[in-house]
């Protein structure tokens, strides 16, 4: 099977790309992460991973993004995820940001680099009017990424069952930074 190697995005430290159905082991060391995944209802087991990975290959080919893997240049390591999906918040589709990091490398602002370029990607290439981020109001970590990612506290919605702020940057508000 040939395997795509499809970039979308790069950064100074940072390259997101479209995910592999074998970085299966390398996503579960983020996402099967009790720490990590403490503010999710349960971390991912085997068979959660590669359906996270597989939803995200629907994505790619229904929108043209998803989550992608986020691989640490100096290494190549994949180290966590960024991208952009759609989020039903009360009946509406919003285009969303979402990231994880390997809990080795939080503090270092790897989290932010991401979600800044694609935030530009979501404003530049797919001209959306906005861009949200979905965290819970105990996740202060997250919500200081969306902070310094230029998005504010727009309202608080319930997804998935679990109360969630809903941060918010408008396409005005982008381009001015």
């Amino acid at each position: 099977m040939h395997m795509r190697n499809v970039t979308i995005l790069g950064t100074s430290r940072l390259l997101l790309r479209e995910f592999h159905r074998d970085d299966a082991a390398a996503l579960a060391l983020v996402i099967a992460d009790p720490e990590t995944m403490r503010f999710y209802p349960a971390p991912f087991d085997r068979a959660g991973v590669e359906q996270w990975i597989e939803r995200n290959l629907r994505r790619y080919a229904r929108y043209g993004h998803g989550l992608w893997g986020m691989v640490l240049k100096s290494t190549g390591e994949l180290i966590g995820d960024c991208g952009l999906t759609f989020q039903n918040v009360e009946g509406v589709d919003e285009l969303e940001i979402g990231y994880h990091v390997r809990r080795d490398l939080w503090g270092q602002g790897l989290a932010t680099e991401a979600a800044r370029a694609c935030r530009d990607y979501g404003f530049g290439r797919w001209q959306a009017e906005r861009i949200i981020s979905l965290i819970r109001p105990e996740n202060i970590s997250s919500r200081r990424v969306a902070e310094k990612n230029g998005m504010k506290i727009w309202k608080e919605a319930m997804h998935h069952g679990l109360q969630h702020l809903v941060y918010r940057i408008r396409r005005e508000h982008a381009s001015a930074r």
